[in-house]
């Protein structure tokens, strides 16, 4: 069997698909991954992934762009004559999901998130629930990665009942994120992993770091990812007070997980937050958003916070601060547990051929 599996970019395939690709090339299956080029487009050629390069503009909606990429997508379609289809996110979602219907290819999408155009009522949203509907309608199986995500797609009439299986993210791998116990050297370390944007909560994870240092000189609070918005000056600055450590972005995360206490998130929206997951599964108590996609990864594991609350913030990390450091110990094994129990990404792949039949 071909499977066509069609993303908007390649670190998202390779760190949380890998498996799948693996485990689908494993039982002999066919696998060509179609998404803009980037370098771990590589490792991925190298497991035995046949790659076609597939231009595109991942955010925005441009429709000249957007009409040549479901052109790309239809002759994708037609030279390859794959027997399933499976796609990531948006846009792949919705222009891959048109021209598999149209091709009259059994296809699998996979929403990851809602993005921002659901945030709001305006045209946008009503434009991407039309485009949504459209390519869905006739989609084998539509994956969710939260249960909200899910409800929406279902109050909106996008997806059937029968269509919509809820997934647990995509997993974590548990023998690549060991547990790892905390040490303790006089200093607390507070992580944020992702894009530096204002959706991923970092300007109050930058407030919140301010107001605890002050009262806390001990604790540090660390960054690791790339610019998606224009923090470089504020990150100079933070640095140059002694308040933040940036790190960048790094291909591994672990040395930083590993040298963590706790792991931040406060993001707005999330289809599953994956940084959640690796954290928690080394070993690592939570604070993240009250949100779906975020509150799924916390049981006896750390803190939720109402989305966009500095202050809310700010007080669970002051509260996390004061615990003993017996009790944060426990939390990060209630996390490795949590993990084992609801997102071993082994079952996440085995359940996801299951409904794929493949």
């Amino acid at each position: 069997m071909k499977v066509l599996v069609i993303a908007n970019y390649d670190l998202g395939l390779y760190k949380f698909r890998k498996e799948l690709l693996q485990t689908l090339l494993e039982e002999g299956h066919e696998v060509v991954i179609a998404l803009p080029y980037g370098k771990l487009v590589d490792p991925l050629i190298e497991i035995g992934c046949t790659f076609r390069e597939i231009p595109m503009e991942r955010r925005g909606m441009n429709p000249i762009k957007d009409l040549e990429l479901l052109i790309r997508y239809y002759k994708l379609i037609q030279q390859e004559k794959p027997d399933k289809v499976l796609t990531y996110t948006i846009k792949p979602n919705i222009y891959g999901g048109w021209v598999s219907r149209w091709c009259k290819v059994p296809y699998y999408a996979n929403i990851t998130g809602l993005g921002t155009a659901f945030q709001g009522e305006g045209v946008l949203k009503r434009m991407i629930i039309f485009l949504y509907k459209g390519a869905l309608r006739k989609a084998s199986i539509v994956f969710f990665e939260n249960g909200e995500n899910r409800a929406i797609f279902l109050k909106y009439g996008i997806v059937s009942s029968e269509q919509a299986i809820g997934l647990h993210g995509a997993g974590v791998n548990l023998e690549e994120y060991p547990y790892m116990c905390m040490h303790f050297d006089g200093h607390l370390k507070f992580l944020f992993i992702g894009r530096l944007m204002k959706e991923k909560g970092i300007e109050e994870f930058f407030n919140v770091a301010r107001r605890i240092k002050v009262e806390f000189p001990y604790v540090d609070f660390e960054v690791v990812g790339p610019f998606e918005e224009d923090y470089k000056e504020t990150i100079e600055r933070l640095e140059s007070q002694g308040i933040i450590h940036y790190h960048g972005y790094q291909t591994d995360v672990k040395p930083f997980v590993e040298s963590s206490h706790c792991f931040v998130l406060p993001s707005y929206h999330e289809g599953m937050a994956n940084t959640l997951l690796e954290a928690a599964a080394m070993g690592r108590p939570l604070i993240t958003s009250d949100i779906p996609g975020c509150r799924e990864a916390v049981y006896h594991n750390g803190y939720t916070v109402k989305v966009q609350d500095e202050e809310a913030l700010y007080n669970k990390v002051k509260s996390y601060i004061e615990i003993d450091i017996e009790d944060k110990i426990e939390m990060g094994i209630q996390s490795r547990k949590h993990m084992e129990d609801k997102f071993d990404k082994k079952k996440i792949v085995e359940k996801t051929l299951e409904y794929m039949e493949a």
